[in-house]
C-alpha cells in the first residue's frame, strides 16, 4: 500500500516514538524517504528543504552513525546545524537538563535531535521548548529513526511489508530498536518472532502482539526476513549472569555463515 505524498495530511510535529504513528504516518515517511534517498546519487546531493531552519543535536550519550548521520542530512537539506556535547557543556557544572534546552530554545531554534539514557526525556522536552523534538534515542525505550531507516532497508527487498514474516534475534530486553521496529512493523501488518534467551526477554513483549522463540533455527527456517542485534553490554550494567558467555550465546543465537548456506534467500 503506498501513500500519495501531496494528498496525504501528515500533522506529526514531533518523532518522539512510532507508538505516536499510524500506519499510514509510517508510509508516508517511508515514500519521502525514497525521495530523498534518490538526491544521494545526484552530482550535487543537496536541497532546500530545510534552509533557514536551525537545528540543534543534543547528544547526551555516545554516538558516531547516529549522530553523523543526522548532521549530513541536516546539512544536505540546507539546515544550519548545531552539535551540542553533554561533555564540554554547563551540564559539568551541575545545570539541569530543562535549563540547557530552555536556554538553547531562547536561541531561536527550529527543531532539537536528542539521544539520551534515560528514557521519556524527548516527551519531556516538547513541555519545555516549542521547537520540534526528534529521538534519536531514548534509554532503552524507543529509537524511532532506526526502526524506519530499518523498515525503508527491508522495502528494497520486500517492498510491501503486510503478511511478511520478520525475526528480531538477539538482546531484546535492552534494545531500544527492537521495541520501535515491533511497533512499526506491527502496524504495517507484518508478523513478528523475537528470538533470544529467555534471560533477554522482556516480561511485557507478548502484549506487543509479537510471537517468542527460543530457537534460531526455527526461527530462521520461519521467516522472510531476519534482523541480527548486537548485545547491549553498555545498559546492561551489574546484570552479568543474563547468560553464561558471548561465546556460548553466539553458539546459539549468532547467525553463522552455515545459516547464510542454508537460507541463500537472507
Amino acid at each position: 500500500m503506498s501513500i500519495d505524498l501531496e494528498k496525504y495530511n501528515f500533522t506529526q510535529k514531533h518523532l518522539l516514538g512510532l507508538a505516536d504513528y499510524t500506519a499510514d504516518d509510517i508510509r508516508y515517511v517511508l515514500e519521502q524517504a525514497k525521495y530523498f534517498r534518490e538526491i544521494l546519487d545526484r552530482p550535487v546531493p543537496k536541497v532546500p528543504t530545510l534552509r533557514d531552519k536551525t537545528i540543534v543535536n543534543l547528544f547526551y550519550e555516545n554516538s558516531t552513525r547516529t549522530r553523523l548521520s543526522f548532521e549530513l542530512a541536516q546539512k544536505r537539506m540546507g539546515a544550519d546545524v548545531v552539535n551540542f556535547s553533554a561533555s564540554t557543556s554547563s551540564t559539568k557544572k551541575g545545570e539541569s537538563l530543562k535549563d540547557t534546552i530552555q536556554n538553547i530554545s531562547s536561541m531561536k531554534i527550529d527543531m532539537v535531535v536528542v539521544r539520551h539514557e534515560s528514557p521519556g526525556v524527548p516527551h519531556f522536552l516538547t513541555q519545555c521548548v516549542d521547537a520540534a523534538i526528534l529521538n534519536a534515542g531514548d534509554g532503552a525505550h524507543e529509537h524511532p529513526t532506526q526502526a524506519l531507516l530499518d523498515m525503508f532497508t527491508m522495502q528494497q527487498i520486500h517492498p510491501e511489508l503486510k503478511g511478511k514474516k520478520i525475526a528480531i534475534i538477539g538482546d531484546i530486553s535492552y534494545s531500544r530498536v527492537v521495541r520501535s521496529n515491533i511497533i512499526g512493523l506491527t502496524k504495517l501488518g507484518a508478523e513478528v518472532v523475537i528470538c533470544g534467551p529467555k534471560t533477554l526477554m522482556p516480561v511485557f513483549v507478548e502484549d506487543l502482539g509479537v510471537t517468542v522463540s527460543h530457537n534460531l533455527d526455527e526461527t530462521l527456517a520461519w521467516c522472510d526476513i531476519a534482523m541480527a542485534l548486537r548485545i547491549q553490554l553498555e545498559r546492561q550494567g551489574k546484570a552479568t549472569e543474563l547468560f553464561p558467555s558471548l561465546r556460548e550465546y553466539h553458539e546459539r543465537f549468532g547467525i553463522k555463515m552455515e545459516h547464510l548456506e542454508k537460507y541463500p534467500d537472507f
